[in-house]
């Protein structure tokens, strides 16, 4: 198997995880000491998370799975150039606490290292 199809279906794996709000499945997609980086805007009002490492990774996640549910997942476009992958993706976030849905596109930026994903930006903008 290749090396850019095992990075394609790492990326594949963290999205079902996401979309099955499965924590466990997400944190050990991570590398022990990963930086992690999600930008974006919501309501007009910018959001940024940043944490380097799995310890600090989970908490993030955990709130993301348990705030917002994934559905609608669609990938639009994945680059892959060794190391590197760039995934452009759409989805409908739902809000679990006001019950808002809203139509949202997505760029992350992912480097893997030894089958795990070694650094992860996440950009996100509502439509």
């Amino acid at each position: 198997m290749s090396e850019r199809h095992k990075i394609e279906q790492l990326l594949r794996a963290l999205y079902s995880a996401r979309i099955d709000a499965s924590l466990d499945a997400l944190v050990g997609l991570f590398a022990q000491s990963a930086p992690f980086r999600i930008a974006g805007t919501s309501d007009g009002k910018p959001i940024a998370i940043s944490a380097t490492g799995r310890e600090q990774i989970q908490p993030w996640l955990g709130l993301l799975v348990k705030t917002f549910k994934i559905s609608n997942h669609q990938i639009l476009s994945m680059t892959i150039e060794g190391a590197s992958a760039a995934v452009h993706w759409e989805a409908q976030i739902h809000s679990k606490v006001t019950g808002v849905i809203v139509p949202t596109e997505f760029v992350d930026l992912v480097t893997v290292q030894d089958g795990l994903i070694a650094s992860y930006i996440e950009f996100f903008v509502p439509r």
